[in-house]
């Protein structure tokens, strides 16, 4: 029976904080959106996946995730939204389609399966846990205990037949979730065993919250080290982790000569026994001549990725006499972070010097040393 997917992620997603919609914002070496995607998409049994995205924003999503899945425009409410996605459902009424949200990043194959089993004997279903904590209710400056006994909090992704749910749905704008759909129709719904990694990203912590729950289950780590040399030539600026820091000369390079984002990126490709940067930005190839250093370190990222690795955290220690980095370690640290997708405290950029000593205390040029921990990516199984 061919199986829909729905990922709903049209919305802003603003209580998370962060400069861009939580759906975007990186867990773990690539964006939330990506995880529930790649979930789905390497799924035996699900035959089409659906992302419904902000309406007018379609092409950046599919700029980051190609030709992998549909993606079609949501509307004002999440239940218009989801009728957007059912309606980009190529499957018979009959057959299954799996609603879920994109703020739910840890899906895995193993509970997609249980979910369409599961189907089989049911009008809709979901995961869900039951409420582990004591809950109170607030009235004025009162609190009474709320019985736990037999309450579950539900996630997704819901499971139903696509011609059920899109008659339920059209009874309604106005649902908790797509299951409450049903169960105003009075069809039979089922609950089965959900996961904590299925927790929701709604506030600041909870992306890093995430995070840590995924990595937990994971193996050991990496570490990679990474080295770069470059000497000065008549200028006016260096550029640094990004930064154009103002100086008397500028470094020689066949690139922008960024020699502490060489470092890093070397340490990454180190890390995950990837060669180096020569190997894959050779010196002799045209192409590279005057290229942004963030070229290499995107890639770096993206193949220490496709891998099975995340950046987790970096360190670097850039050696000169001149010119003074202190004053740009902020912003040396910010760009750091913004490409590699790390958060700001997992960069940490360092100056020093060699007290007159050797090529760079001869202010003959610059060098740069730079460490990368990486952490092998959850698995979808």
């Amino acid at each position: 029976m061919p199986v829909a997917a729905v990922i709903v992620a049209a919305g802003r997603g603003v209580r998370a904080g962060g400069d861009r919609p939580k759906q975007l914002q990186t867990l773990a070496g690539k964006p939330v959106i990506q995880w529930s995607v790649d979930a789905f998409e390497t799924h035996a049994e699900v035959s089409q996946t659906i992302l419904v995205v902000p309406a007018d924003d379609e092409a950046t999503y599919r700029a980051i995730l190609g030709d992998t899945c549909d993606i079609v425009a949501g509307g004002e409410t999440r239940t218009d939204s989801v009728k957007a996605g059912l309606a980009a459902c190529r499957i018979a009424e009959d057959d299954l389609v799996m609603i879920h949200d994109a703020a739910r990043p840890g899906l895995s194959h193993g509970l997609i399966s249980d979910l369409i089993e599961a189907a089989q004997n049911a009008d809709g279903v979901a995961p869900a846990l039951p409420v582990a904590d004591a809950l109170k209710r607030e009235t004025g400056d009162q609190l009474t205990s709320v019985n736990r006994d037999g309450l579950y909090r539900v996630q997704t992704p819901q499971v139903f037949r696509l011609g059920l749910i899109r008659t339920a749905l059209s009874q309604s704008d106005a649902m908790v979730d797509d299951l409450a759909a049903i169960e105003a129709t009075k069809g039979k719904v089922l609950l089965i065993k959900g996961s904590e990694h299925l927790a929701k990203i709604t506030y600041p912590d909870d992306l890093k919250r995430i995070e840590t729950l995924l990595m937990s289950s994971t193996g050991t780590p990496r570490f990679g080290t990474g080295f770069d040399v470059h000497a000065f030539e008549p200028g006016d600026a260096v550029t640094l982790c990004g930064v154009s820091i103002p100086h008397d000369q500028k470094l020689s390079g066949h690139s922008d000569a960024d020699v502490a984002w060489h470092a890093l990126t070397d340490a990454i490709l180190g890390a995950a026994a990837l060669g180096d940067i020569g190997d894959h930005f050779p010196p002799s190839d045209p192409q590279w001549k005057g290229a942004a250093s963030e070229v290499f370190l995107r890639h770096a990222v993206k193949i220490a990725a496709e891998a099975g690795w995340a950046v987790t955290s970096c360190d670097l220690t850039i050696i000169c006499e001149a010119p003074k980095v202190k004053p740009h370690r902020d912003a040396m640290r910010d760009a750091t972070a913004k490409i590699t997708g790390l958060s700001l405290d997992a960069v940490s950029v360092k100056a020093t010097t060699t007290e007159g000593l050797g090529f760079t205390g001869r202010r003959e040029g610059i060098a740069a040393q730079a460490s990368a921990v990486l952490t092998p990516l959850p698995t979808t199984s």
